[in-house]
This record gives structure tokens, sequence and C-alpha cells, in this order.
């Protein structure tokens, strides 16, 4: 064996790289960054060599391969490690960056199945996906999440944020998240549809609108009219059973006697079907029961309590279009805005009765997570007092 060819050197050469014979890890003196040439028996005979590099990304010294020699040359080996240095110092882990970024699309499918798990129903996935192939995936779709950049973004909004503003605010979430996913994943630092794209896009506000709601003092008269209609009676009750009850549409509309406990007058809404994901009681006043008992002559007590003359649950506009043939300006969600008001004014009732009553969730954390009771008997009394003031 030639002793010269083993001697190590202070830092790596190309020829000490070609001619070195003895197993072992060679480093690459100081400021090469933790590169070593790694020499080892080959199981065919022969040796083997390797560049590896120790680095501490997050303070934790670990080691990654750089290839193999010759086909990694020293001069290549070098500039590796100095790239791997320089993102560890920028507090990035260069490990990441070995898996390549997905396609925008891709990284969709991924971000909807990982959020699907906790919507309700397919809504929320059908409009995503609505709104992603027919703004963004047509400009987006075959670029890899690493290389896209504001303009990439601003060219899917700018045709649509002065005349679509909701959809080109739900456009720009969405292309968010994807990219906040891309971010969590490593494979980029920012996220282009984030603040830095807000200066840059025109000023779109416009004042808020609320859902239209009658007066509480005109609730009775609109009942009253609803009763006396010509509509489907099934529409009529599920009407009148939301009032009274200030439910959304959507839990009124797909609620099923199994959730009717008829002797406790209680109403158990499940979780799932709860815009807050928990499960919500709601006190029936002597009227919804009435309005229970009217429903289940028109039905066999099984499945839903207020379906549709076809059998199934009933549309979403079908109440609020029952009230635009009426002429009664509001909306079915309205009726909520209305009870809050009277409960507002015209009862003493506290505050946390009332917004429990609307299932609302309590934004003060700590005051929420010390309540641990939903106020049922006191909201008892609160839905019996609304329901006599409208009847």
């Amino acid at each position: 064996m030639d002793s010269t060819t083993n001697k190590r050197p202070r830092r790596l050469s190309a020829t000490f790289v070609r001619t070195v014979n003895a197993p072992g890890r060679y480093g690459d003196g100081h400021g090469g960054h933790g590169l070593s040439l790694l020499v080892r028996r080959a199981a065919c005979g022969g040796l083997s060599k390797s560049w590896t590099q120790a680095i501490r990304p997050g303070g934790r010294t670990t080691s990654v391969g750089l290839g193999g020699y010759p086909v990694v040359t020293l001069a290549m080996a070098r500039e590796r490690a100095l790239g791997n240095a320089r993102t560890v110092a920028e507090g990035r882990d260069p490990r990441r960056r070995v898996q390549r970024a997905p396609t925008f699309a891709q990284a969709c499918e991924t971000v909807i199945a990982i959020h699907a798990q906790n919507w309700k129903g397919g809504k929320n996935e059908r409009q995503w996906r609505a709104s992603l192939r027919d703004y963004a995936l047509p400009k987006l779709a075959r670029k890899r999440v690493d290389a896209i950049s504001t303009a990439d973004v601003m060219a899917v909004l700018l045709p649509i944020w002065s005349t679509k503003r909701q959809t080109a605010r739900r456009v720009r979430q969405r292309i968010g998240a994807v990219m906040k996913w891309a971010v969590a994943q490593g494979h980029r630092e920012d996220n282009p549809a984030g603040d830095a794209i807000s200066a840059a896009l025109p000023n779109n506000r416009v004042p808020p609108t609320h859902q239209r709601a009658l007066p509480h003092a005109e609730v009775g008269t609109a009942l009253a009219r609803v009763r006396g209609s010509g509509a489907h009676v099934g529409t009529k009750h599920a009407f009148e059973f939301l009032v009274l009850t200030a439910s959304r549409s959507g839990e009124v509309r797909q609620a099923r006697w199994e959730e009717i406990d008829r002797d406790g007058a209680v109403w158990t809404i499940p979780g799932e079907r709860m815009k807050t994901g928990r499960e919500h009681r709601v006190p029936l006043p002597p009227r919804a029961l009435e309005v229970l008992d009217a429903a289940a002559r028109l039905s066999d007590g099984d499945g839903l309590v207020f379906p549709s003359p076809t059998g199934r649950v009933l549309n979403h506009s079908t109440m609020t279009k029952l009230l635009g043939d009426l002429g009664i300006d509001a909306v079915a969600h309205g009726f909520r805005s209305s009870f809050r008001d009277w409960a507002a004014e015209c009862t003493d009732a506290p505050r946390e009765v009332c917004e429990l009553a609307l299932a609302h969730v309590n934004s003060d954390r700590v005051e929420a997570a010390y309540r641990r009771t939903d106020l049922f008997d006191r909201r008892r009394a609160l839905m019996a007092d609304w329901a006599a003031y409208v009847a």
C-alpha cells in the first residue's frame, strides 16, 4: 500500500480523493461545512467512495448523503455542502428539498382530502373543487407549488377581483390554504396568496350586508300569513318550527324523528349537523310540540320530520321563496335575528342565555373553559316566552 496515497491532507484535494485506498472517513477540514469522503470496502471487492455532510438543522446534528464518487466530484460535493449550510443558516432543513414538490393540482387533492374529514356532507368539497377548477387550475394546475409566484396568483385573481368579489376572495383563501400546506411540508418558505398580495390588489371591499329580518313585533303576523297560505303543509310546519326554536334552516330541514324527545320536550341536534360541530339541545315550547304532532300525522314518524312533497330534504331556498311569494321582506335565517332583538329588548335574560339559545360559541375562551352547563332550564323559559310572544 502506498502510504503517501493515504496521508490525510489539511483539506481534501482531487488527487487525494482519486487515489485514497484505505477505508475511513476523511473530512474536508476547516471551512468544509461538515463535508466528508467516506471510503468503505465494497461487497464485491474493491472500494466505494461517497460524500456525506454533518449538518445541524434545528440544533440537532444529523448526516446527509451528497452522492457517490466519481459521479459527484469534489467540486460538486463542496457546492452541495455550501448550499446545505446556507439552508441551515436560514433556519430550514435541506433534507426537505430531496422530495420533489407536487404540482398545484396534486397539492389541491391532498389539501381537500385533509379538510374533507371535518366538512359536513359534500357541499364544502363541491364548492372548493368548483372554484379551483373554474379559476385557479387553468393557470396553476401544472405548476409545482414551489414555483408559484405572487404574479401567478395575481393572474388568477385580477380578472374576477372587482366583478366577482365573493368568489375571488374564496379562490384566494383556497389557493392560500394550498400554499400554507406547501409551506408546512417544506416545499416553499412563503404564501404567495398571503399579505404580500393585498397591496397589489385593488380595494374591493363593500359594506357588509345582513340577512333580511323582520322587527320582532311583526313576526307573529308573518307566522299567521304563512299558516294561511296555500303552500305545502310540510313547508309551513317547518317554517313555524324554525321560528319557534330560533334554529338555522339546515338544522330544521334535516331534522329527524329520532332526534325528538316528545316526553322531555327536547330536540337534540347531533354535532355533525351543527355549525359549531357540537351537539345542541333545543327546548321545545308547547306550540312547537303541537307543530310536531301535526307533522307526525303527515308521516310515519320515521325519517325526516319535515320532508318535501317528494320525501326528500326541503330545498334550502324553499322557505325563503315562500316568504317572498307572500310579500314578507325577510329570509328564513333572519328570524334568528328577530328572536335575538326581542330577547335583548323585551326580556331580562342574560346575554349568555340568549347566545346559547342560538347555539353561538362563547368567544371568551377562558369563560367557555369554565362554563360546562348549557343553561338548559333558563333557555326553556326563554323559548316559552318567545313562543307566547309570537303566538
